[in-house]
Protein backbone atom coordinates (compact mmCIF):
# COMPACT_ATOMS: atom_id res chain seq x y z
CA UNK A 1 0.00 0.00 0.00
CA UNK A 2 2.89 2.14 0.83
CA UNK A 3 4.37 1.87 -2.55
CA UNK A 4 1.07 2.97 -4.27
CA UNK A 5 0.62 5.92 -2.09
CA UNK A 6 4.32 6.84 -3.18
CA UNK A 7 3.62 6.07 -6.75
CA UNK A 8 0.63 8.46 -6.58
CA UNK A 9 2.40 11.32 -4.44
CA UNK A 10 5.20 10.81 -8.08
CA UNK A 11 2.22 11.31 -10.54
CA UNK A 12 1.18 14.23 -8.73
CA UNK A 13 4.27 16.01 -8.56
CA UNK A 14 4.83 15.02 -12.48
CA UNK A 15 1.50 16.08 -12.88
CA UNK A 16 2.40 19.55 -11.14
CA UNK A 17 5.67 19.77 -12.94
CA UNK A 18 3.63 19.24 -16.16
CA UNK A 19 0.49 22.18 -15.48
CA UNK A 20 3.81 24.32 -14.19
CA UNK A 21 5.35 23.98 -17.88
CA UNK A 22 2.39 24.06 -19.68
CA UNK A 23 1.53 28.02 -17.73
CA UNK A 24 5.23 28.84 -19.17
CA UNK A 25 4.84 27.88 -22.69
CA UNK A 26 1.62 29.63 -22.67
CA UNK A 27 2.88 32.68 -21.64
CA UNK A 28 5.85 32.51 -24.20
CA UNK A 29 3.58 31.73 -26.61
CA UNK A 30 1.35 35.07 -25.76
CA UNK A 31 4.44 37.06 -26.00
CA UNK A 32 5.66 35.69 -29.28
CA UNK A 33 1.91 36.66 -30.41
CA UNK A 34 2.04 40.29 -29.17
CA UNK A 35 5.81 40.15 -30.77
CA UNK A 36 3.79 38.72 -34.28
CA UNK A 37 0.96 41.10 -33.89
CA UNK A 38 3.49 43.87 -33.82
CA UNK A 39 5.74 42.94 -36.39
CA UNK A 40 2.66 43.12 -38.50
CA UNK A 41 1.46 46.29 -37.66
CA UNK A 42 5.33 47.87 -38.03
CA UNK A 43 5.52 46.13 -41.80
CA UNK A 44 2.03 47.20 -42.82
CA UNK A 45 2.98 50.58 -42.07
CA UNK A 46 6.12 50.21 -43.79
CA UNK A 47 4.20 49.43 -46.79
CA UNK A 48 1.78 51.97 -46.59
CA UNK A 49 5.03 54.67 -46.25
CA UNK A 50 6.66 53.07 -49.04
CA UNK A 51 3.38 53.42 -51.19
CA UNK A 52 3.56 57.17 -50.41
CA UNK A 53 7.30 57.60 -51.22
CA UNK A 54 6.59 56.01 -54.42
CA UNK A 55 3.80 58.03 -54.98
CA UNK A 56 5.28 61.51 -54.28
CA UNK A 57 8.12 60.59 -56.60
CA UNK A 58 5.91 59.52 -59.14
CA UNK A 59 4.38 63.05 -58.63
CA UNK A 60 8.20 65.07 -58.29
CA UNK A 61 8.70 63.54 -61.54
CA UNK A 62 5.23 64.64 -63.35
CA UNK A 63 6.73 68.51 -62.01
CA UNK A 64 10.33 68.02 -63.16
CA UNK A 65 8.66 67.43 -66.67
CA UNK A 66 6.74 70.01 -66.84
CA UNK A 67 9.12 72.49 -65.40
CA UNK A 68 11.38 71.02 -67.82
CA UNK A 69 9.05 72.21 -70.36
CA UNK A 70 8.41 75.59 -68.85
CA UNK A 71 11.99 76.56 -69.09
CA UNK A 72 12.64 74.84 -72.40
CA UNK A 73 10.27 77.68 -73.86
CA UNK A 74 12.74 80.36 -72.53
CA UNK A 75 15.08 81.59 -75.21
CA UNK A 76 18.93 82.88 -74.32
CA UNK A 77 20.68 85.37 -76.71
CA UNK A 78 23.67 83.72 -79.02
CA UNK A 79 26.33 85.47 -76.64
CA UNK A 80 24.55 83.88 -73.24
CA UNK A 81 23.83 80.32 -74.79
CA UNK A 82 28.23 79.54 -73.97
CA UNK A 83 27.52 80.56 -69.97
CA UNK A 84 27.99 77.91 -67.23
CA UNK A 85 24.77 77.21 -65.19
CA UNK A 86 24.88 78.84 -62.13
CA UNK A 87 26.86 81.64 -63.13
CA UNK A 88 25.20 85.00 -63.34
CA UNK A 89 24.95 86.23 -67.19
CA UNK A 90 26.07 89.30 -67.09
CA UNK A 91 28.63 90.69 -64.82
CA UNK A 92 27.96 91.40 -61.07
CA UNK A 93 27.22 95.22 -60.16
CA UNK A 94 30.12 96.57 -57.34
CA UNK A 95 28.96 97.45 -54.31
CA UNK A 96 28.81 101.30 -53.62
CA UNK A 97 32.08 102.31 -51.17
CA UNK A 98 30.45 102.86 -47.58
CA UNK A 99 31.04 105.85 -46.57
CA UNK A 100 33.27 106.82 -42.71
CA UNK A 101 30.51 106.94 -40.04
CA UNK A 102 29.17 110.47 -38.83
CA UNK A 103 30.42 111.21 -35.16
CA UNK A 104 28.45 112.81 -32.91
Amino acid sequence: MDQVVASVSRVTQIMSAITAASSEQSTGIGHVNTAITEMDSVTQQNAALVEQAAAAAGSMQEQAGLLAELVSRFKLGEEQQGVAIGRPARPAVKAAPRRAALSR
